[in-house]
């Protein structure tokens, strides 16, 4: 904890944070919304968290053997804690403070690639 107190205190504080946070959040949104449907996240944009990320991959319903073939690969490539939460199921991005740019270019390079293996 006091590690990335110290890290948001040296990078310019709570501002720039926020300015992190949208960095990271609209690169996962750009893959989401430009999937042609592939990846469906099920908030309505104006409502949308820079924190947490949800989607559905595969159709609007979310195909479960698509997704736990996303969350094995992303494992395989150390992407880890990217299940939803267990009442709800799905894919969760959760983009805190702690994960920095490139660990978001990180998943939204795998996002691409997946998407692009596994489109019909």
């Amino acid at each position: 904890m006091v590690l990335v107190l110290e890290r948001i205190k040296n990078n310019g504080g709570a501002a720039a944070m926020e300015k992190l946070s949208s960095i990271k959040s609209q690169m996962i949104y750009e893959i989401t919304d430009n999937s042609q449907g592939f990846y469906v996240c099920p908030v309505e944009p104006q409502s949308r968290s820079k924190m947490n990320i949800p989607s559905l991959t595969g159709n609007t319903k979310g195909d479960d053997a698509l997704e736990k073939t996303f969350l094995d690969k992303a494992l395989e490539l150390n992407m880890l804690s990217l299940k939803g939460h267990r009442s709800v199921g799905r894919i969760r991005a959760s983009l805190y403070n702690a994960v920095t740019i490139e660990d978001a270019q990180k998943l939204a390079s795998f996002m691409k690639n997946f998407l692009e293996m596994h489109q019909l």
